[in-house]
C-alpha cells in the first residue's frame, strides 16, 4: 500500500486571510472557498494547501512545519517579512544556513538556502 500526499491543512480561527497569504507567498491560486470555512490553495508542483476554520486556536508551537527553500535565501527572507511574517531565529550549521519564520497566523515555517 502506497500513501500520497493530497493535502496540508492548517488550523485556523480565520482561513481566509491565511489562505490568501500563502497563496501569494508560494505563487498559488485559490481554488476553493467553502462558505468561509475551508479553502483550497492549489501550488504548483506540490500538494494542495487547506485552510480550514476552527474553534479554538492550536495552544503552544507547532509540532509539524514547513520546510522552504530559496536559491536567495535572504531576498526571500526579506520579502516575505515585507509580506507580513515575523522572523523568529536564524541558525547555520557547518554553511547551511535557515531561517525560522512565522505567518501572519503564528505557524511556524523555515526556509533555507537552496540544496540538493
Amino acid at each position: 500500500m502506497t500513501l500520497n500526499l493530497e493535502m496540508i491543512t492548517f488550523d485556523s480561527l480565520d482561513p481566509g486571510p491565511l489562505a490568501r497569504w500563502w497563496a501569494e507567498q508560494l505563487g498559488g491560486t485559490l481554488k476553493e472557498e467553502n462558505d468561509g470555512f475551508f479553502y483550497i490553495v492549489d501550488v504548483p508542483g506540490s500538494a494542495n494547501f487547506a485552510f480550514q476554520k476552527v474553534p479554538d486556536p492550536t495552544a503552544g508551537k507547532n509540532r509539524i512545519h514547513l520546510d522552504l527553500s530559496s536559491a536567495d535565501l535572504d531576498a526571500e527572507v526579506t520579502r516575505l517579512i515585507e509580506a507580513g511574517a515575523t522572523e523568529h531565529h536564524r541558525e547555520n550549521m557547518d554553511g547551511f544556513r535557515w531561517v525560522t519564520l512565522v505567518d501572519p497566523d503564528g505557524n511556524q515555517f523555515c526556509v533555507s538556502g537552496a540544496h540538493g
